[in-house]
């Protein structure tokens, strides 16, 4: 009996370990995470000979960051997720978590708008791998320090035609308003803001 015991002491943690390993193994199919604290780190994706089986949802890469946003007095995680078969045809998820867990922004947009024309030295000879690395240097980027700006509008600005006039009007009356510069979906750059009179994040420039 006591050894029975001992051998089950022995085995289910064992057993444990291993459907844990097996588990992960599966959620980091041709996935490979970067957090703020690596995001200097550029990552070398796995050879397409070398890959598992890869869907539309398959995660390559993962970038968070925190910053003050909806609130002064908490940080916001901020997230830019890689999902689908290959780097260069994947679409980059852009998320913003509150400190209460609540979804303050979730778009996603081609992966080839987080490549920036100083990363690309030569456009008409790109190769794929080249579009892979400038797209994995763009996540590096996203969460710059000044992408985050403060006032989100400055006092002489003047509202653009195709922003929403509340949206514009409620953070511009914010002077402690966080705005966040990122590329859209078309390449160009746009502001995001946190509007406390509307609860939600709001496009006030691109």
């Amino acid at each position: 009996m006591v050894y029975s015991s001992f051998m089950k002491k022995l085995v289910f943690p064992a057993a444990a370990a291993f459907c844990l390993f097996q588990l992960t193994s599966c959620l980091n199919t041709e996935r490979e995470v970067g957090t703020s604290k690596n995001a200097d780190r550029l990552f070398t994706p796995t050879p397409e000979a070398n890959r598992g089986r890869v869907t539309e949802r398959t995660v390559l890469r993962t970038v968070n960051a925190t910053h003050t946003f909806s609130s002064p007095k908490s940080k916001d995680t901020f997230v830019l997720q890689l999902r689908g078969p290959k780097i260069s045809t994947s679409q980059a998820h852009f998320i913003i978590i509150s400190s209460s867990g609540d979804t303050l922004r979730n778009e996603s947009m081609p992966a080839t708008a987080l490549i920036r024309n100083q990363d690309i030295a030569d456009p008409q000879a790109t190769t794929t791998r080249d579009k892979e690395i400038a797209i994995l240097q763009g996540m590096n980027s996203f969460f710059r320090d000044d992408r985050f700006v403060q006032p989100a509008v400055p006092k002489a600005a003047i509202q653009p035609e195709n922003v929403d006039s509340q949206s514009w009007k409620t953070v511009k009356s914010d002077n402690r308003a966080v705005g966040f510069d990122y590329p859209s979906a078309d390449g160009r750059e746009r502001r995001l803001a946190y509007s406390k009179e509307m609860s939600r994040a709001v496009i006030i420039a691109e």
